[in-house]
């Protein structure tokens, strides 16, 4: 099989890292990839939005299947023009995707079908959308509407800050995506990352994660892209999982399939473990970064197989299946970020890091000049280690981390620590 994967992080890299080590695989391809996607696929210079581009790589290369990761293009509907060309993708369509697209709508599904979400009042002018605020009280959950890259959602218990975040979104910040604002209530719990894969009829649990949003330890500072992640999770058992399967990831896919819109891909959903059982708080139409830098390591069963029978439909209840144990990963981001930031700096110690028992350094934000990797990005590298277990798993990925240096890096030290001791009970 020749698979090409779309997209330029952190998120693909580890897919393509994933899949280059699936028997069934032939040729890895990515468009356009980075300079770690390089040392495991064929890169081509083709944006991930260039729909004309993509099908033109696809047809010259004889493409098998396409792996979509962000979820833009997703959005923009790229599995709507493979699929009409008869290119199998694994990756939503443009209706599918709407459930990242527009968070009104999620919830709107969710209220309709019974699957259990935060409540929320959406409003697309000032006068409404204060109105929804006092209905809820503090803490205030503001999120912009689409695609927000990720810093579209303030939480705080200052109405004066969520005034501000409103007339940010439904001004120019966020431009189409904040049109429309959700405000919902605020959920006390645990939150964790749950994935599934779909073909259109119904959902596979893939596995679950729980990542580290704000860019200081113990959860201070500005919300980021991510900043770690570790799987498993201690405190979803087996009948947490299988009440998220049930109620949750299942409910979703079929719900959309009554609507005609048979979902094939991969459903990500955001949950908060509240008192009165697991609750959305949103939905994502694709693979988390840097989620998927903790999955893919863990993934037994073969990628590529099971992505081509999601895209045609036939997943059925093939097994998914991970390895014991567990995988951190602590990313290590350019000074500044999430805000600006200096870019082209040299990065050493790539490869002292991956001798490091059961680490691998997954690209997020990089380049190759003249032979050198340097930094390209805020969020450059995704330093993930397996283990026996989670204290294990990160103990690795500090070790790795540690060897790896570049003007500005900076990181959280404390990514699973509180899972680390949790699973030693």
């Amino acid at each position: 099989m020749r698979v090409l994967v779309v997209g330029a992080g952190g998120r693909e890299h580890a897919l393509v890292w994933r899949l280059a080590r699936d028997p069934s695989v032939e040729r890895v391809l990515a468009a356009p990839g980075n300079a770690g996607v390089a040392r495991e696929a064929t890169c081509h210079d083709v944006a991930a939005d260039d729909t004309d581009g993509l099908l033109a790589l696809i047809e010259r290369e004889r493409v098998d299947l396409t792996v979509v990761g962000p979820e833009g293009p997703l959005v923009a509907g790229l599995a709507d023009e493979l699929s009409a060309r008869g290119q199998p993708v694994f990756g939503p369509s443009a209706e599918g995707a709407r459930l990242e697209g527009s968070k009104a709508w999620a919830k709107d599904l969710c209220e309709r079908y019974g699957i259990p979400a935060a409540e929320s009042l959406s409003a697309s002018t000032m006068s409404d959308a204060l109105e929804a605020l006092d209905a809820f009280g503090p803490p205030y959950v503001v999120k912009a509407d689409g695609l927000a890259a990720g810093k579209g959602v303030v939480i705080t218990q200052e109405r004066d800050e969520a005034v501000r975040a409103l007339e940010r979104a439904l001004g120019e910040e966020f431009g189409e995506a904040g049109s429309t604002v959700v405000i919902e209530e605020h959920l006390a719990g645990r939150e964790v990352s749950a994935f599934a894969l779909a073909d259109g009829a119904t959902a596979a649990t893939l596995g679950f994660a729980q990542d580290f949003k704000r860019i200081g330890d113990h959860d201070t500072g500005p919300n980021t892209g991510g900043m770690g992640a570790y799987s498993p999770v201690p405190f979803v058992d087996d009948a947490m999982a299988e009440r998220i399967r049930a109620d949750i990831l299942d409910r979703t896919v079929r719900a959309l399939a009554e609507e005609g819109i048979p979902y094939r891909g991969v459903l990500y959903a955001g949950l908060m473990l509240t008192g009165r059982g697991p609750t959305v708080l949103e939905f994502n139409c694709r693979f988390g970064d840097p989620e998927t830098q903790v999955l893919m390591p863990r993934l037994w069963s073969e990628p590529a197989e099971l992505f081509l029978a999601c895209a045609r439909g036939e997943l059925g209840s093939a097994p998914v299946d991970l390895a014991p144990g567990a995988c951190v990963t602590v990313v290590l981001a350019s000074g500044g970020y999430p805000g600006a930031y200096d870019t082209g700096f040299e990065i050493r110690g790539l490869d002292a890091a991956e001798r490091v028992e059961g680490a691998t350094v997954f690209h997020s934000g990089t380049a190759e000049r003249q032979g050198r990797v340097v930094t390209a990005g805020g969020r450059v590298l995704s330093v993930s280690a397996t283990g026996a277990s989670i204290a294990e798993a990160r103990d690795r990925a500090y070790e790795a981390g540690a060897r790896v240096s570049f003007e500005g890096m900076r990181h959280r030290t404390d990514i699973a620590a509180f899972a680390a001791k949790e699973e030693r009970g």
